[in-house]
């Protein structure tokens, strides 16, 4: 399961409305080579189950998964900062052993 903290929640809220989605979008989360550590996150919005797709609900956000993603992706809780220390979507990923200064790729 991917799980969605209160502040990242808000965020998805903000962004959706902002980019004048309806309710139903929720998040689609993947996982893709690349990245200075190897593999890299993908985070889009996203209304459709794709046949291969695990669907969790977390905080009232519905979150996309494929099959392939999910086995580096379970247990991950996403989280938004907008601190000093910079700004934007972050996966705490319990899976990943290695992650990059900017938290955008990891390695397992």
């Amino acid at each position: 399961m991917v799980t969605v903290t209160e502040i990242a929640k808000n965020k998805i809220i903000e962004l959706r409305a902002k980019d004048g989605l309806a309710g139903n979008h929720g998040v689609r989360v993947a996982v893709e080579g690349g990245g200075c550590s190897g593999l890299m996150y993908d985070l889009n919005f996203d209304a459709e189950q794709r046949p291969s797709d695990h669907v969790f609900e977390d905080n009232g956000i519905k979150v996309f998964v494929d099959k392939k993603s999910l086995l580096y992706l379970i247990g991950t809780e996403l989280d938004f900062s907008d601190g000093l220390n910079g700004k934007g979507f972050q996966f705490k990923n319990p899976n990943a052993t290695r992650t990059c200064g900017c938290g955008e790729s990891f390695s397992v």
